[in-house]
């Protein structure tokens, strides 16, 4: 059975909730779904554990973590969770790579964090949103401009409103563009901008524009949480959605990869948040560069310190978000993959990664008639007259912002959606995966039999998988235990701790004295057994939360 999606659209909370539906019925062999959470209007939060059970319970795998959404207008990363889920379960059997991975594997998709939010944002008007459900779009401000649909297309857009001490002009080339007024410029038509809407407690004079309060979740993580912060929430987990997602990660302390999707930028995101690169572990930054380098082959995407190169204000770094929660405090290596990117398509060069934008009026002009040729008046709405009741003739008009440079048009989403899962797939294939190279048995007489072990690492990552899970104590080391059948231990405990097994990310170059000194991705481990009467045996587990757990049986 094969389940048919379109990815050149965007879905629903009912269609997608439908697709997801189809998908676990159509493969239940591979894939659950079940709820996470109840949005504060009622919705479920959908979640998918995909793995083949054949080959071992999920618990005992590494395990890769995608989420998608957080944000409410961010609908391109719905579309992407979702593919990949239609592309592992569609997949198994007939890619390699799948294959192997769903069955050494499990993949935990969580595909749209905020359904509330979402459903506001993709439905008309479509509302600049990035909360959830807690309040309607408008009902977190009392004070200042509430964006509204003033007049009525199904868009919130933007008010030009004339104004000789406006740092705004008409692009002499065109007038639909609003560019920059030069420093020292006089003698013009000039203009502010706002966002389309209505004035609460206009004083006649000041335009205020209050941020949004409700619900940006991904500041509502137990990580230097503040209350500051726009739409922390009242306490880290105050969200039910944040809360569900926390749950999962806990619950789940197979995790060894994550990736959460935002909009829009086109470029992988890595720690850290608080602070600079010289102040990470080195072995950490290295192996970041490192799988940050096999995305940007894969998806185009730089990667980029979000402290570094993300951050506009050092002084205001951003606080509790969950690339940090489960990196600085968990050590698990997490990527955020903001995707798409308006201004490199539209054939602009990429001089910054943090924009607000315009950056320049060529800019502007290249953006504009790149909207206006591939989104149409999806993504451009041309200037409308308006009598605004506070601020008198204006109009109304300008980008679609959802449209334009936060998602892209349909017919480019499949390939953006592609691109970005086989990065998570080359990602969750760097897990470490703790194998038991040998099990060898020497009769040593008088029932006595010496049992050796070698225990290996074959993944890419460290078991412990970074140097901050080692610092807060949180790395869990790699066990080995042995089971008798008919047989007892007479020397050496039945569990052995082997501590940490390196990865071969450590060993980039040949040994070199000058070089990182390489640490062991094996180690042996003996017992002394006494068999009790024929057909005895030994069974050997080899244990590791990260990298999964292996067994194997030897007869004495």
């Amino acid at each position: 059975m094969t389940v048919e999606i379109a990815f050149d659209t965007y879905h629903g909370y009912d269609a997608m909730t439908a697709h997801l539906h189809a998908l676990a019925e159509a493969y239940p062999r591979l894939c659950t779904l079940t709820s996470i959470a109840k949005t504060f209007r009622g919705r479920d939060v959908w979640f998918l554990t995909i793995t083949n059970p054949d080959t071992g319970p999920a618990a005992e795998k590494p395990g890769f973590y995608i989420d998608a959404q957080i944000h409410a207008e961010e609908h391109a990363t719905s579309a992407t969770a979702l593919y990949a889920c239609w592309y592992l379960l569609t997949r198994y059997g007939e890619d390699e790579e799948v294959t192997r991975l769903l069955d050494r594997q499990v993949f935990y998709v969580i595909p749209r964090i905020n359904p509330d939010g979402a459903e506001y944002a993709l439905t008309a008007p479509y509302y600049p949103w990035c909360g959830n459900g807690r309040c309607l779009p408008g009902e977190d401000r009392t004070d200042g401009l509430i964006p509204q649909d003033l007049n009525g297309d199904g868009y919130i857009v933007q008010m030009r409103v004339p104004d000789p001490k406006g740092e705004w002009k008409k692009d002499p080339e065109d007038p639909r563009i609003l560019v920059q007024r030069e420093p020292g410029e006089e003698g013009g038509d000039y203009y502010r901008l706002y966002p389309e809407g209505m004035i609460e407690n206009y004083d006649g004079v000041h335009v205020q524009i209050h941020p949004q309060q409700d619900g940006n979740m991904n500041r509502n993580f137990p990580i230097n949480w503040s209350p500051r912060e726009y739409g922390a929430g009242a306490y880290p987990f105050s969200e039910p959605e944040a809360f569900g997602m926390g749950q999962v990660i806990l619950n789940h302390p197979n995790i060894a990869g994550m990736c959460a999707y935002h909009t829009h930028g086109g470029i992988i995101l890595r720690p850290s948040m608080m602070k600079t690169d010289a102040e990470m572990s080195p072995r950490d930054l290295a192996l970041y560069k490192d799988l940050g380098a096999v995305g940007e082959r894969l998806t185009g995407y730089p990667t980029i310190s979000t402290y570094e190169e993300f951050t506009p204000d050092k002084s205001k770094a951003r606080h509790g978000s969950l690339k940090d929660w489960v990196y600085e405090e968990m050590g698990i290596i997490c990527f955020s993959t903001e995707l798409w990117d308006l201004e490199r398509t539209a054939g602009v060069p990429k001089v910054g990664y943090y924009n607000l934008y315009p950056r320049d009026d060529e800019t502007t002009r290249k953006v504009f008639r790149w909207v206006v040729e591939n989104v149409g008046e999806h993504g451009f709405r041309d200037w409308e007259a308006f009598d605004h009741p506070q601020l008198g003739p204006v109009e109304i008009g300008g980008m679609v912002y959802i449209w334009s440079y936060r998602n892209p048009p349909g017919h480019m989403l499949e390939a953006i959606c592609h691109a970005n899962v086989m990065f998570n797939l080359r990602h969750a294939a760097a897990a470490p995966r703790v194998r038991i190279d040998t099990v060898t048995v020497e009769p040593l007489g008088a029932d006595l039999h010496r049992v050796t072990a070698i225990v290996s690492n074959h993944g890419y990552l460290p078991t412990n998988l970074s140097d901050v899970a080692v610092q807060n104590g949180v790395a869990k080391p790699v066990t080995v235990s042995l089971g008798c059948e008919g047989a007892e231990v007479a020397m050496n405990p039945a569990v052995v701790d082997l501590g940490n097994l390196a990865g071969r990310n450590e060993r980039k170059y040949a040994y070199s004295n000058w070089g990182q000194q390489w640490s062991p991705v094996s180690r042996k481990v003996e017992w002394l057994v006494r068999a009790q009467g024929a057909g005895a045996s030994v069974t050997v587990t080899a244990a590791s939360e990260k990298g999964g757990t292996h067994r194997a049986t030897a007869p004495l």
